[in-house]
């Protein structure tokens, strides 16, 4: 949390209040920062009796009675209220700092804005390096965050991006890139990002202890939220892969001579019988090979 900007004489506690309030019950990564910074100022107050998540938008709720608002000017669209073009500018401003902008509004009313400064981790960088020595060749950042803000983080990753892209936006670029005949890997962390993880070839659900949603519809499960785990994740997938055809191709390829040798009378019936066992073993000892890091 960087910025907390009063627009209707609050304090900045009263307004940080009402926002992690109605984002206690968000499982978006920016609400996590809000009531994050609510519980170090010590002003975390109870949820709200009624609570609507609108993907890609922002967050609802009843709080002492009046409706509350903590979002994207979309979402302050769809509860009829209006910014001014000085709170737009301000906005602008913020966004062009590389900065995550929430507004806040009780009833018909903007309250204030929220903007948090996200932290690049020391693990995202050599994490996307792997997965470039990896053979990856298109990484590609898909963001509902505003174009101002994807543009300054992709331009520090070195990643093609997509800005202020609905969940189901996300959908639509997976199914444009699988027509192009490229295999998806989508990387998700959370609720809006499930149905794109589901569309993809190979979706993986980053952190995702507690996030049913993402858990249903991801193949893969990654209960750590550490970049690091992704390509190695991939590693390991194609070793299985790698010895599932090793296994395939050393079967059929062990029954055929067998059946040739048996065919030809050169394996008596019992000594077919034993040598039936030893393709099992064979296999079992090469997927072991798995444990090994």
């Amino acid at each position: 949390m960087t910025d907390v900007i009063s627009l209707d004489g609050s304090s900045p506690e009263d307004l940080l209040r009402l926002a992690a309030a109605l984002e206690q019950r968000s499982e978006h990564p920016l609400a996590e920062g809000i009531v994050r910074a609510a519980e170090r100022r010590g002003v975390l107050s109870a949820q709200p009796l009624e609570f609507d998540a609108y993907p890609g938008e922002g967050v609802a709720g009843t709080i002492d009675g009046e409706r509350a608002w903590c979002g994207t000017e979309k979402l302050m669209a769809r509860g009829g209220i209006a910014a001014d073009e000085s709170t737009r500018e301000r906005v602008r401003r913020l966004a062009a700092e590389g900065k995550s902008v929430a507004l806040l509004a009780r009833g018909r009313r903007l309250a204030g804005v929220l903007a948090l400064s996200d932290t690049l981790r020391p693990e995202v960088v050599p994490a996307l390096d792997a997965l470039r020595a990896l053979g990856i060749r298109h990484l590609l950042l898909l963001t509902g965050d505003r174009r101002e803000v994807a543009s300054a983080l992709a331009r520090q990753l070195g990643l093609d991006f997509e800005a202020e892209v609905l969940p189901e936006a996300k959908i639509r670029a997976i199914g444009r890139l699988q027509r192009q005949g490229r295999v998806v890997a989508m990387v998700g962390d959370g609720v809006n990002d499930a149905p794109a993880l589901a569309q993809a070839d190979v979706g993986i659900a980053m952190g995702a202890a507690g996030t049913d949603a993402a858990i249903e519809a991801a193949h893969v499960a990654l209960m750590r939220d550490d970049w690091r785990v992704v390509p190695e994740a991939i590693q390991i997938g194609r070793r299985a892969f790698r010895t599932i055809k090793q296994n395939l191709w050393f079967t059929a390829a062990y029954n055929i001579v067998g059946m040739l040798l048996a065919a030809t009378g050169w394996l008596p019936p019992i000594a077919a019988a034993a040598a039936q066992s030893l393709p099992d073993v064979a296999v079992m000892l090469n997927s072991a090979r798995l444990r090994r890091p």
